[in-house]
């Protein structure tokens, strides 16, 4: 795996501006982004609905359909840790160019290690951002929303400007409530706001490895009970299942995973609860079980375990969801969201 430590001179924009990393720990301070007030992207290249603001410079011209174009010779991927607990920016990369055998396995150690990643200026239509999904895993579809005509494993993660509630707009790790839920998912930015609509990330290894000795061998032997149907999570899909849900949807899916797993590829443990979908622990009455898991929802989101991502047009985060939490925060009213999202076949949590 190429993994060089030096660092890039920042590069310089058109507008004698340079380009700084827009991460930081989720501490109060607040990353500095690209110079571009629009924040358009190359789908939505003059930010309509926007008042108009376009773009700094040129929006280049898409590269020719993968695979068809020829594996650049100038890959040296670079990894640049964001944050103590979790995150990794990806440098270096042109996934529409070089997603060789070799580009794959290397990011795909990078999840790894880091548990979520980030890979900014990736100019993939659907059809290219499905081909990294699948040199990554198995896309699967959402049960609950339909995904883009041709592409039923891509679905739209967005919020219009007259609404109020963002999807998935609470922590949580992903689809919990299924028998199998999956290893991964990743966005790809079409549209973002002028501000805010930035997304948290949480780690779950940080979570367990924090917890006392004590604590460790109570929580071993639990089962936690998640549902698709706790009030908080089902009210930041109405509004996608209203304009795109699956006619033949359930109305409730049901599971029972471990309170703490072991990651199938890494060993590692890390806790397995959400507020978002974890309902109770089998064997306990809810009495028993709330002050538990309230205490388990508060402590695993603690900022020291904690990434933060500030989008920007066209960028790529790709998250390990048997170990990492995340919950897109809202607050950017009046402006609209548009993500593109795949999820990744997972196992049975053990």
């Amino acid at each position: 795996m190429s993994s060089a430590r030096v660092q890039p001179q920042p590069a310089i924009l058109s507008s004698g501006k340079s380009w700084a990393p827009a991460f930081s720990r989720l501490n109060g301070r607040h990353p500095i982004g690209l110079p571009d007030p629009g924040r358009a992207s190359m789908f939505d290249p003059l930010n309509e609905g926007r008042a108009g603001i376009a773009r700094v410079g040129c929006v280049p011209a898409p590269p020719p359909p993968f695979p068809h174009q020829p594996p650049s010779d100038l890959h040296s991927m670079q990894i640049k840790r964001t944050a103590g607990a979790l995150g990794a920016e990806l440098l270096g990369l042109d996934l529409a160019r070089d997603l060789t055998p070799q580009v794959a396995a290397d990011v795909r150690q990078a999840l790894l290690d880091h548990q979520v990643i980030f890979i900014r200026r990736q100019l993939l239509d659907p059809a290219r951002f499905l081909a990294f999904a699948q040199a990554m895993g198995e896309p699967i579809e959402y049960p609950f929303v339909k995904g883009l005509d041709g592409f039923s494993t891509i679905i739209e993660v967005k919020k219009l400007e007259h609404e109020k509630v963002n999807f998935g707009g609470v922590w949580h790790s992903d689809t919990t409530y299924l028998e199998e839920p999956p290893m991964g998912s990743m966005l790809l930015s079409r549209q973002v706001p002028p501000y805010g609509g930035d997304t948290l990330f949480a780690s779950q290894y940080a979570a367990y490895d924090a917890l006392s000795e004590t604590m460790k061998a109570v929580l071993e032997p639990l089962v936690g009970i998640s549902t698709s149907s706790k009030a908080d999570v089902s009210k930041t899909r109405e509004d996608r299942i209203r304009s795109d849900g699956r006619q033949e949807a359930p109305k409730e899916y049901r599971a029972e995973h471990p309170v703490v797993r072991t990651h199938p590829e890494t060993g590692r443990k890390a806790l397995y609860v959400n507020v978002a979908h974890t309902a109770g622990i089998r064997g306990m009455t809810e009495e028993e079980s709330a002050p538990l898991l309230r205490f388990l929802f508060q402590h695993q989101v603690k900022p020291e375990f904690t990434c933060r991502c500030v989008w920007e047009p066209d960028m790529i985060a790709f998250w390990d969801n048997r170990c990492v939490q995340h919950n897109p925060v809202n607050d950017y009213h009046g402006h609209r969201r548009v993500m593109h999202r795949i999820t990744l076949r997972g196992d049975r949590p053990r």
